[in-house]
């Protein structure tokens, strides 16, 4: 084989995905297993068997093992002075060494990274933001994340925070969104809970009590597609409270291009309604200069970021 290969793995509360890429970005072996829930241990061990798999399928031998590049996208981040896991919602990453244990037990230096900062490298790499000096991604899903990616390259800043905007407050709180729901960092009110999946879920059942089962993200989003009222009101709320949340990003930020991934991202809505509602709250007025795009990449954009945490 010529050439090394870049590695990314993207450790998920469900499943472990990796991928192996050549310097070029072409991918060469895809490898998904379950992760070991709540075994810390096992889950390190599963790592090293997806990256040994993954260099087997790609070509991989002892003559260039040493010059594979391996990147691990957590739901977490580590600590820079410990170098322990923190704010993981895989709960038992929390308080662990993990970029250590992995680099122990795979012998060779690890990045580890935010999935939401991976989200971050990947589109700024080669995908909808390619080329753009100064990304912020964000992941609407179950929860909500943002990542933050400046000429190519995570930015994480000295708290390991940059991009956490899922747990600032809901910007211009109507007095009906207050305090706001309760949020499992155990404040009230923040983003996260509000323009989640879950977050729409939570609201459209408050706002619309159900007489039975109460709908899913994806049943709200279905049912106002079919002229649902309810559903089309909810999903408005939603598109108010994205455009706020991400205003205020423009106000600190103020990136090129804004990067949507995320089972909500599938939403069209978020790049015809969102920028006029971002309009009406930016300083000083004026239209939307910042362009807002699905990540190209898909559901397969985290683990490739994972593998362009090192650079070439």
């Amino acid at each position: 084989m010529a050439g090394s290969i870049r590695i990314g793995i993207d450790l998920g509360g469900t499943k472990i995905e990796g991928i192996a890429l050549d310097e070029a970005g072409a991918e060469l072996a895809r490898v998904r297993i379950s992760t070991p829930r709540d075994d810390y241990g096992a889950t390190v061990g599963a790592i090293a068997e997806v990256v040994a798999d993954l260099e087997r399928r790609a070509g991989g031998i002892a003559a260039v093992r040493e010059e594979t590049k391996i990147g691990v996208g957590i739901p977490g981040s580590i600590v820079r002075a410990t170098g322990l896991v923190k704010n993981a919602n895989s709960t038992w990453l929390n308080g662990r060494p993990l970029e250590r244990d992995l680099e122990e037990a795979l012998g060779r230096p690890v990045r580890c990274a935010n999935d939401a900062n991976c989200l971050a490298v990947s589109e700024a790499t080669d995908g909808a933001a390619a080329g753009a000096e100064a990304v912020f991604a964000v992941i609407l899903g179950t929860g909500c994340g943002g990542g933050i990616a400046v000429n190519g390259k995570v930015h994480v800043g000295p708290n390991n925070l940059a991009g956490e905007w899922g747990h600032n407050p809901l910007p211009w709180a109507t007095e009906d969104e207050l305090p706001g729901p309760h949020c499992y960092c155990g404040r009230c009110g923040c983003i996260e809970t509000w323009i989640s999946g879950t977050g729409l879920a939570r609201d459209h059942r408050t706002v619309h009590p159900p007489e039975g089962r109460p709908l899913t993200g994806p049943e709200i989003v279905a049912a106002a597609e079919a002229g649902d009222t309810a559903a089309q009101e909810s999903l408005a709320r939603l598109d108010s409270r994205i455009g706020r949340a991400m205003a205020s990003v423009i106000h600190v930020l103020d990136p090129d291009v804004i990067v949507v991934g995320g089972g909500l991202s599938r939403l069209d809505r978020i790049y015809t309604n969102v920028p006029s509602i971002i309009s009406k709250y930016l300083f000083g007025g004026g239209d939307l200069q910042t362009p807002i795009r699905p990540a190209k990449h898909g559901d397969a954009s985290g683990v490739r970021g994972a593998a362009w945490l090192w650079e070439n």
